[in-house]
Parts: structure tokens; sequence; C-alpha cells
């Protein structure tokens, strides 16, 4: 059965243990969906359920332009070795352990492309964090030490020409001129699809285009990740 938003909802409240913190992943393409669909999910379950939420984001841990440059890897930037990911199974793991009163997590500034340091604030109120990012399932050094700390990751997926369709115009959106946005989308983007694409397989559920499309319709578009966690931090 292709499970609805409501039964996503309940799934994920039901990772979190009395007394315990859970960590949900989402994993998926680029333009899949996941930032969208956990916003969602973070946002029904800071209504309805009895203990808070916190949504960290994989992409506050993309290296900076600068350091990309020194190793000669902008040009492919957002391909796994793009991000520190040891930095982000660390994070993944201090959040597990639930010792610290307050975790600072970086976000990432999508109108500069730049991560910043210590952008969202995760208290220890929070009893699920939500995370999402391409690379959750893959099984290479730090990607599966950073997996190994997820209760559960999510594969969210989408029509591919509605996906290549809504990540040409977030490139548009945040600066790109129309050719570029194409050329990345069918260039780096599609060699990154492809990758995470095979993970599919591993994940423990899959989260199909009939949940993510309604997703895309009744959250609105634009804005920051971080913007967005930090209204909710208010």
């Amino acid at each position: 059965m292709v499970p609805s938003f409501d039964d996503l909802v309940e799934r994920a409240a039901a990772l979190v243990r009395p007394g315990g913190r859970a960590l949900l992943g989402i994993a998926g393409s680029p333009g899949a969906g996941k930032t969208t669909l956990a916003e969602r999910l973070v946002g029904r379950l800071d209504e309805v359920g009895p203990f808070r939420v916190a949504h960290v984001p994989m992409d506050g841990f993309h290296l900076a332009d600068a350091e990309l440059d020194r190793l000669g890897r902008r040009g492919r930037k957002g391909a796994p070795d793009t991000f520190d990911a040891a930095g982000y199974a660390a994070l993944l793991r201090r959040l597990r352990e639930d010792e610290e009163e307050l975790v600072y997590a970086p976000g990432f500034e999508r109108v500069l492309e730049q991560p910043l340091a210590g952008a969202l604030a995760v208290p220890r109120a929070a009893r699920l964090i939500v995370t999402e990012g391409n690379y959750l399932l893959l099984r290479e050094d730090a990607w599966a030490r950073a997996r190994a700390q997820l209760d559960e990751v999510w594969f969210c997926e989408l029509d591919e020409a509605d996906r290549i369709r809504r990540l040409v115009a977030r490139h548009e959106e945040f600066g790109k001129d129309h050719d570029t946005a194409v050329a990345w989308v069918l260039g780096t983007d599609q060699r990154n699809a492809e990758l995470v694409a095979a993970t599919r397989d591993r994940a423990d559920l899959v989260v199909g285009p009939a949940v993510v499309g309604t997703a895309f319709d009744e959250t609105a578009v634009g804005g920051t990740a971080v913007g967005r966690a930090r209204e909710r931090q208010v």
C-alpha cells in the first residue's frame, strides 16, 4: 500500500520512544523534494506531537567555495566529496548521544550558496531530529557512519520530468540563467542523481510522487532552510 502523508506522520512519531531521541533521515536525488517533505513533516509534527522536532539538513556540510576551489572540485559542487561527510556523521553522533543541552548545527544559505556555521540550534528538548540529504544511503566511509546514527532512512522520489523541471527552476530562482541551469542539472546534478538512485533499495521506506507532489503543492517555494528553521525556533 502506498503510504499517505498522515501515515508518514504516524510512522515518524512512532520512532520516538519514552525518554529517548530518534533520528529520521530522508534521502533522494537532487530536486526530488527532500527538503519540502522534511519541512512539511516537521511542521505537522510540531502541530500535533507531544514532543519538539528539529530539522537539520545535510546541506550545512557543503564545503565552502574557497575550499572547493583549492581542491579543484567547484565545477562539480554537490558531489559526495564536496561535503564534509565526517563532520556530518560526527554531528549526528552528538545528536544521537543526547548529552548536551544545546547543539549548534550548520545551515546552508541558498542565496549565497554557502554553508553557515552555527546557524541551527537544536535543543535537548527536541526528541525527533529530521535530517535530509542526497547521500544518506551511501555505504562509503563517513557516509556509512552517518547512516548508522539514523533509526530509519526514507527515500523520496519524484517523476523524473518533474524532478528536472523543479531543479532547473530552483537554480534559476537562486541566480543561474536558464541555459546555465539546464546545463548544470543535466550534467553535475544528473551524475549525482544517478548515484543516489542506485541507493533506493537500501531505504526503509520509499515515498513516491503521490505524496511528494502534494508536499510541493502545499509548501511555499522560496526562502532558505536556515530562515525557516529560525522561524520555528522563535
